[in-house]
């Protein structure tokens, strides 16, 4: 779910570093919205990205 339908973007993981240098594990989330969009003319519900919503590679129906 949590994946733009338009540019595929999706979580990204990583480490939280402490200041002992300890490591544990990060996610960082995709700023993602489920948005009614124009498709062929239909309207559709799809999850997208706020930077697609912004760019304009997505029509809001």
């Amino acid at each position: 779910m949590a994946k733009c339908a338009i540019c595929e973007k999706a979580a990204h993981f990583g480490n939280n570093v402490s200041h002992s240098h300890r490591r544990s594990n990060k996610m960082w989330k995709s700023n993602i919205k489920s948005v009614k969009v124009k498709v062929n003319g239909a309207a559709k519900k799809m999850y997208v990205c706020t930077s697609c919503l912004r760019s304009g590679k997505v029509e809001r129906a």
